[in-house]
């Protein structure tokens, strides 16, 4: 049997309009960046999505994880904490400081 992989979703934030870019900024060339060269064994990728609203922009980070043991690597024991850096926290208006985490069931490429 394949081992189930876990999406971690680990962030939503909400900036202003006007810090929108600087975060996603911030997220791409620093905080993604400082992810991946932890080189945390089982981290497998992460996903960026944004959502602009008229009066705010909303961000949701997905990470992708071989297991819990991974994600714990990560975070630590308190693997449903967000981990939120001190650079982001001044950039957003709020986020969720909770995380949650979804066993992959199935992911299906598109045919060709």
């Amino acid at each position: 049997m394949e081992a189930r992989k876990l999406g971690f979703l680990s962030s939503l934030g909400w900036t202003s309009t006007e810090n929108a870019d600087a975060y996603e900024r911030l997220l791409r060339t620093e905080i993604f960046e400082g992810i991946a060269a932890r080189s945390i064994e089982g981290f497998l990728g992460i996903d960026l999505l944004r959502r602009d609203h008229a009066k705010e922009v909303e961000f949701v980070t997905i990470m992708w994880f071989a297991s819990l043991a991974a994600v714990r690597s990560f975070v630590g024991t308190d693997y449903e904490a967000a981990v939120v850096p001190p650079a982001a926290r001044a950039l957003l208006r709020r986020f969720d400081p909770r995380s949650v985490h979804y066993e992959v069931r199935e992911r299906r490429a598109a045919p060709d």
